[in-house]
């Protein structure tokens, strides 16, 4: 759901061209499969395209590919950090790390309640892309 909701989010800003979202598995256990079907309604309630998605796992070389790695929670990290061989260059970060309420994401997997899902991934998104936003203006700042 986090990528279709950071894709939507920038969409809506104009940046799209401004960054390159994916999401990755961190576990096997969905590998090739389509966006569970209710993420995939979730998704759909607020307008939100996901088809074509299939799960694919998480590889050492997106370390070096991507500038965030972001987690739902804290077994998504452990996970992250196995695959990757640690986390040399602060990359790592929990989606909750941009809001009010850091923590991990309440996993509807395990709860079966999407909206509470959608509202935190949603408010970790916003809280993500209004830091990317900031960096980019200092950095531009600092062109100047």
């Amino acid at each position: 759901m986090a990528e279709f909701i950071m894709k939507d989010l920038v969409k809506k800003v104009g940046l799209e061209s401004e960054f390159h979202i994916e999401s990755a598995a961190t576990s096997t256990e969905e590998l090739g499969n389509p966006v569970y079907p209710p993420a995939r309604r979730k998704l759909a309630e607020h307008g939100i395209d996901c088809t074509g998605k299939t799960a694919r796992q998480l590889r050492n070389r997106d370390y070096d590919k991507f500038d965030f790695l972001i987690g739902m929670d804290q077994a998504n990290l452990r996970n992250m950090h196995r695959i990757c061989g640690g986390d040399f260059y602060a990359k790592f970060h929990l989606l909750m790390e941009f809001t009010d309420r850091p923590g991990d994401v309440r996993d509807p997997w395990y709860t079966n309640d999407f909206e509470t899902a959608w509202q935190d991934i949603s408010e970790g998104c916003q809280g993500l892309l209004e830091r990317l936003k900031s960096e980019k203006a200092k950095s531009n700042q600092r062109a100047r």
